[in-house]
């Protein structure tokens, strides 16, 4: 395997001496707990000092950073390590399988087939069938991380995961997890597609109708929910449409309904009081319908046109907005090439996007073949978000069962999956690091480490594949000095190195 610049384990040094450190922004911290770092350094038999170390670490990489203020070299001069960013970015991490294969096959050859090839369905979740969709939320996430992890195509769960950022719902308020369950079949699906497609998708489906209320929208009494979302989240952003274009597109979208059950079954909801209910029962994937009945009868006045519209008006209304373009192309760029992406870059995307008709492979290989994505300052520009890190983490060590661990791990760290925060979706990049968070992923480390019971890969691999060969002075030291490859192990994936991607 080509190497990028990574020596043997007892002689690894950092890519730039100490001296020309920078100071990291100052972080308010509590730092790592006694209890916590004592059950960290036991699992792992590394010292205590050695966790809180690294702890402190973790946390200076939260806030605004340059190429100079670190105290590492970019080494994507490299093709090897282009290919290994652009792994990072887009598939969770790797094996050294398909490190293998994608260096082999050079970064042109690896980007053309992470675009190109169709994704992989996830296997049929059997709980999906239950009544009511009510089964614990905990078997939907731990399904979904068992298929990240085993996917033949790992960009589709990167860009499903974006678009659940994105187009944003949570089980709680959908409250049928059957319905969420689609959502991620939904959101697959069209993940690669374009923007006009899945705008109607994500109007008329499920979940969606439910969380954003467009369900229970009539003519005569419109909800707004999905109208204001629709433009200021998911498309043209705060300060492009008015009040009045909220008021009238709510009319125009109004009509909506959920799909009717295949058939419905008798099931106790309270056992001690014998109280049942009956719910309904999907024998597969539906979306929303449309009932004519409840629509809007008339003429509206949106973004500056009046006459009558429905819903396919109304996305071609927002599609004609420049702000839309840009609103996808920055955030796209924020999510896989830098925290913040420069005007006239966000520009270049959305001009191409625009051209494309918001073909969103066009939108990605721009991405990717952009200069900006092989600048020196993009290296380690991003911090990974938890599921990223934890998928990453069990790739690398091959962890043999690990899903129900991240599944459990997330909310500690700011994820949980199908479950954000608000309407916003998750935050992003330096958000995702706190005093708290940092915690969290430390004693991650210790448990994915823990599960080992098997002999470990090689910690060289961890430094060669996964880190580049190159890390800090610190982290050289520290990686250095350990007893043996469990607490090497855990210094790399507790590194701050193992946090960028």
């Amino acid at each position: 395997m080509p190497n990028p610049g990574g020596p043997g384990f007892n002689e690894l040094v950092s890519l730039a001496p100490i001296e020309e450190q920078v100071a990291s922004p100052k972080v308010r911290s509590r730092g790592i707990t006694r209890r916590q770092a004592l059950a960290a350094a036991v699992a792992t038999g590394v010292g205590v000092g050695v966790v809180r170390l690294l702890g402190g670490s973790m946390q200076q990489i939260a806030g605004p950073r340059t190429a100079s203020a670190t105290n590492w070299v970019s080494p994507l001069n490299s093709e090897s390590a282009r290919v290994m960013q652009l792994l990072r970015r887009t598939s969770f991490g790797y094996t050294s399988a398909q490190l293998e294969a994608s260096l082999s096959d050079g970064f042109n050859k690896t980007l053309d087939r992470l675009i190109e090839t169709k994704p992989a369905e996830p296997p049929a979740l059997a709980s999906a069938n239950t009544p009511g969709g009510r089964f614990p939320v905990a078997q939907l996430q731990q399904w979904w991380i068992d298929h990240m992890l085993t996917t033949p195509t790992p960009f589709a769960e990167r860009m499903t995961l974006f678009w659940h950022g994105h187009f944003t719902s949570d089980y709680r308020k959908v409250a049928d997890e059957t319905y969420t369950y689609w959502q991620n079949l939904t959101w697959r699906r069209m993940a690669m597609t374009d923007l006009r497609s899945m705008l109607m998708q994500v109007t008329t489906d499920p979940a969606m109708l439910r969380y954003l209320d467009l369900a229970t929208s009539t003519g005569q009494s419109p909800n707004e929910n999905f109208s204001r979302e629709l433009m200021e989240l998911f498309t043209m952003g705060a300060g492009n449409y008015t009040e009045d274009d909220v008021r009238e597109s709510a009319k125009a979208l109004a009509g909506w309904q959920e799909p009717q059950p295949d058939s419905y079954a008798t099931v106790v909801v309270d056992k001690a009081n014998n109280v049942t209910r009956r719910l309904p029962v999907y024998s597969g994937q539906k979306n929303g319908v449309f009932n004519a009945r409840r629509a809007y009868k008339g003429s509206v006045t949106y973004l500056g046109k009046s006459g009558p519209l429905d819903t396919q008006g109304v996305l071609d209304r927002v599609l004609a907005q420049p702000a839309t373009a840009s609103l996808i192309a920055g955030k796209v760029a924020i999510h896989f090439v830098t925290a913040r992406p420069s005007a006239g870059y966000v520009k270049n995307l959305a001009d191409a996007f625009r051209r494309s008709k918001y073909d969103m492979k066009t939108m990605m290989r721009a991405v990717f073949t952009s200069p900006e994505f092989r600048a020196d300052a993009s290296y380690r520009s991003l911090v990974k978000s938890p599921t990223e890190f934890m998928v990453h983490a069990a790739r690398a060590l091959g962890v043999s069962s690990p899903s129900k661990l991240i599944a459990g791990s997330g909310s500690g760290m700011g994820q949980s999956l199908f479950d954000p925060p608000d309407v916003n979706g998750w935050p992003n990049n330096e958000s995702w690091i706190s005093s708290n968070t940092v915690v969290e992923r430390v004693n991650f480390a210790t448990a994915a480490v823990a599960q080992m019971k098997v002999s470990l890969p090689s910690p060289l691999d961890a430094v060669r594949q996964h880190l580049d060969g190159v890390l800090s002075p610190q982290t050289a030291s520290l990686f250095n000095q350990a007893a043996d490859d469990r607490a090497r192990w855990f210094i790399a994936l507790a590194s701050p190195e193992f946090q960028l991607k």
